[in-house]
């Protein structure tokens, strides 16, 4: 009888870690544009321009290792899980409120650092992510 119960625990163990939550960071793509600021054709428009996104999980653990954070966990209690799409959208937005309208400009990202926080709990695991930047606008 106690085989039986330890089996059937085991399994429901099983199922529980395979339904959990996971995030695996940031894609860092191997085809990026490369833009020279060798001309006097650009301005500085903002430095170190901030966006941020944050996801709590419940029951799991978190790491970052360089530009990009993992988590494995059970449940997630807060945030959707798109980190870093969400601190680029959040810079984009603080951006746009500082320095106006987006649309119809030639802008451009330098300097983009990656930052994280972590907060690890018996019970609770949290990520923040942070996108640092400075905006460039090419002129005509």
């Amino acid at each position: 009888m106690k085989f039986k119960l330890f089996i059937l625990t085991s399994v429901l163990l099983m199922i529980l870690l395979m339904m959990g939550c996971s995030n695996n960071g940031m894609f860092i793509g191997v085809n990026q544009t490369s833009v020279e600021l060798g001309k006097a054709n650009y301005k500085l428009v903002a430095t170190n321009l901030v966006g941020q996104s944050k996801v709590g999980y419940l029951f799991g653990l978190s790491t970052s290792f360089g530009a990009s954070t993992q988590t494995f966990a059970m449940f997630r209690v807060d945030g959707t899980g798109m980190l870093y799409k969400e601190a680029l959208e959040d810079l984009w937005t603080n951006f746009a409120a500082q320095h106006g309208k987006i649309e119809g400009r030639k802008l451009a990202l330098a300097n983009v650092r990656y930052d994280s926080e972590i907060l690890n709990l018996f019970v609770y695991t949290g990520v923040k992510v942070f996108i640092r930047a400075d905006i460039v606008e090419f002129l005509e």
